[in-house]
Parts: structure tokens; C-alpha cells; sequence
């Protein structure tokens, strides 16, 4: 880690925080997740039959590993909301709570007398986070939305491939945990604005928003000069040599040329100093117009050297280079385990795993992760037995498939 813990007595940021997270896939979740690493106390909600996540990607003995990654310092507990006993139970936590996320389609808490009205009235003070695919409002707020849906409409998709290829999806939930962070980033905003006012209020976050809010100038470019950005494969239309070369290994590396210094470093560690003279090469736009010179005297250099070889001269020239990891490679690197970037946590069903640690570091109040994602239902009846469910209403509960 780059700071001294401090003592053991400072809390965490988010302490005291109450988050009942009654979200799923994968947004809304994620948030909370966050929220949990600094110390908010992150209840989370599932129906009987378990969150989606649970099963969702790779397994081990049938135990879903995503989940144990995103329900990370969450206390877990089943209840059905759809039941006026569930419903009863949800206000009852809600009433001492300071967030609720919620990612139901809009007009479903309303449905079952939970909307922002009921729920306000009990807790003035309660942030209410709405995350869904298209928003409460507009036309396709009643469409079912996930990351993929955000990842096409925000124009992502579009400019992403390669110039003869297919638009192309990221691998991974892009939209989802874009929209997470901003939704986390929204919670807060609403919280420090109860400071001020006293009350709660209803945050809206539509998945389809936070990754186009990422994606740069494109939308004013075509406002102002009818421009779309085209696809360009690993290749940048705004500045060149960029692109990702392989090394005589047979590993890959990603170089970068954004500053114009850094450009004329890599020319002259190349062999190609003469470039630097052309009266295109002054700007990123004109570097972007002869790519295909740039990439050649890059690729045949980077061509002829092994990965460490090729890392190692671009360091020694000050200029900017990055192998492209895999996961194995992530874990064995000794910059990310020197930041603390993973961190190795003792789960009951797998033993110890590993997984990314918190994604930034405060100096003060750093966040940690405490545990793993819990088994399902693990802390119901501590946590409605703080509500005063004692065991055997519980076991009515469970009879009648509330809990």
C-alpha cells in the first residue's frame, strides 16, 4: 500500500451507514459493494430462491464465484417484498436505514406499496437509489434493460472493432460497473445534500447515461461538424503510434503515444528518428493520418525483441508502454501486490480466494474487504431478529415462503 494504516481505532469512512440493497445483475449491486468497503453496514435483500449472481459465470463445487466478489461485506438475508409480511419487515428496516438501492422495473415498489412515498413517510431521511436500464421516465423506461442494451445504445459498441469488422461488445458487464460507480458516486452527492436540507430524496440512475457520459467528445463532434467516429481497432484517430504489437515472444504490448514527447521518445528508441521531422508528425491528428508508416516502424522493432526486452527499452526512454496481462498475470505482478490491488480473503465454502481489493486508497480511512459473499439467508434471523422476528415466526416465515 502506498500509506501506513492508521491505528486500528479510526473507522472507516462509511461507518454507521445502513444500505439495504434489494438489487441484482449487476449495477446496483456493485454500488453497494462499494459502499460496504468503507464501512457501510450493507444488507442485502434476495428472494428464497437467491440472487441471479449466485450462479451467474464460473462455478467451483457449485459455488458461484462472481458472487463472492460482489457480495463482499454484505450481511445477506432472504425476503419476499411482494408479501404483506415481507412488505411490513422491508419498511420496519428501512425506517433506521440511510439507502435503499433498488432495480426494479419502474412502477414494481409502487406496486407493492413500497414506492418512494410509503417510504419516505417512514424515513424522511432515507436516499432512495433507483438503477435501471432506461431511467424512470421516457419511453423505454418500462423495457427491460441490462449493460449490453447501455453498451449499444450509448454508442460504445459503434466505435469499438476493428474498421471491416462488426460493432463490438466488451467481454465483461462495461456499462454495469461504469453505472455502479456513478450510482455510488450519486449516493453520496445525496447524502452530503441531507446535511444540508435534513431530508432524503430519489436517485435515478439509467444505465444507458453513465457510460455515454464517458465517451469523450463524440456526441458534440457530430453536433458541430456532422463527424462520427469510426471504428479504428486498437488504432486511436486521434493521435498515432497507438495500438497493441507483438513481441518476438509471442506476447503482446500496448503502446501509447498521447503526448507528443512520448511520440518522438518511442521514433527515436525505434530507429526511425527521421519521422519526427515530418511536418505531419507536430500534431496528434497528423500522426493519426500515417498510422500505418508509424505502426510499421514500431511493430518491426517491437517484432524483433522479447516482451521484457521490449518493456525494458521503453522505460529506459521514458516512454510509455504496458504488456497486456492476463488474469495470471495480474495476481503474479509485483506492482499490483505492491499497491495492494488484490487481496486474499479466507471464504468457509473455498478457502482462501483472491480478488480485487478496494479500487482507490484513502490515507486516513482506507477501505477494506472484511468478507466474502455470504451463503444465502446466512444473516436472516440476525437481521430480523433485530426487528424483533423471533425463531418461530421465522419458522412461520420460511413455511409460508417469506423468508
Amino acid at each position: 500500500m502506498t500509506h501506513d494504516h492508521p491505528a486500528d481505532s479510526v473507522l472507516p469512512a462509511l461507518d454507521g451507514l445502513k444500505v439495504l440493497d434489494a438489487s441484482t445483475l449487476f449495477a446496483g449491486p456493485l454500488a453497494a459493494t462499494l459502499l460496504g468497503d468503507h464501512g457501510a453496514d450493507v444488507i442485502k435483500i434476495e428472494h428464497p430462491r437467491g440472487d441471479p449472481a449466485r450462479t451467474h459465470g464460473a462455478q467451483k463445487d457449485g459455488v458461484g464465484l462472481w458472487w463472492k466478489m460482489l457480495a463482499r461485506n454484505k450481511r445477506a438475508i432472504t425476503l419476499v417484498l411482494s408479501t404483506p409480511r415481507g412488505r411490513e419487515l422491508f419498511l420496519d428496516l428501512a425506517a433506521d436505514a440511510d439507502v435503499v438501492i433498488e432495480n426494479f422495473r419502474p412502477g414494481t415498489l409502487e406496486r407493492w406499496g413500497l414506492g418512494w412515498e410509503e417510504l419516505s413517510a417512514r424515513n424522511p431521511r432515507l436516499v432512495l437509489a433507483r438503477v435501471t436500464g432506461f431511467g424512470q421516465t421516457g419511453p423505454y423506461s418500462s423495457r427491460p434493460g441490462f449493460g449490453t442494451l447501455a453498451e449499444a445504445m450509448s454508442g460504445f459498441a459503434a466505435m469499438t472493432g476493428e474498421p471491416d469488422g462488426p460493432p463490438t461488445l466488451p467481454p465483461f458487464g462495461l456499462a454495469d460497473g461504469v453505472a455502479a460507480l456513478t450510482t455510488a458516486f450519486g449516493i453520496l452527492t445525496a447524502l452530503r445534500a441531507r446535511e444540508s436540507t435534513g431530508r432524503g430524496q430519489v436517485l435515478d440512475t439509467a444505465i444507458i447515461e453513465p457510460l455515454l457520459h464517458l465517451l469523450g467528445p463524440g456526441l458534440i463532434a457530430y453536433d458541430q461538424l456532422g463527424v462520427l467516429q469510426p471504428r479504428t481497432g486498437n488504432r486511436s484517430s486521434n493521435n498515432a503510434p497507438r495500438n497493441t504489437y507483438r513481441c518476438s515472444d509471442g506476447r503482446w504490448v500496448a503502446v501509447s503515444t498521447s503526448a507528443q514527447s512520448i511520440a518522438e521518445r518511442v521514433m527515436r528508441l525505434v530507429g526511425a528518428p527521421e519521422l519526427i521531422d515530418e511536418p505531419w508528425f507536430a500534431s496528434g491528428a497528423g500522426r493519426a493520418e500515417h498510422v500505418a508508416e508509424l505502426d510499421a516502424a514500431v511493430g518491426s522493432w517491437i517484432a524483433a525483441r522479447d516482451r521484457d526486452q521490449v518493456v525494458a527499452g521503453f522505460e529506459e526512454a521514458q516512454a510509455a508502454v504496458a504488456p497486456i496481462y492476463t488474469a495470471a498475470d495480474v495476481l503474479a505482478d509485483p506492482h499490483f501486490n505492491a499497491l495492494g490491488s488484490i487481496v486474499t480473503i479466507d471464504d468457509e465454502e473455498l478457502g482462501p480466494v483472491r480478488f480485487q481489493n478496494t479500487p482507490f486508497r484513502l490515507s486516513d480511512t482506507p477501505g477494506s474487504v472484511r468478507t466474502t459473499g455470504p451463503r444465502l439467508g446466512a444473516h436472516t434471523a440476525e437481521v430480523l431478529g433485530s426487528l424483533g422476528v423471533d425463531a418461530g415466526e421465522l419458522d412461520r416465515l420460511r413455511e409460508q415462503g417469506v423468508v
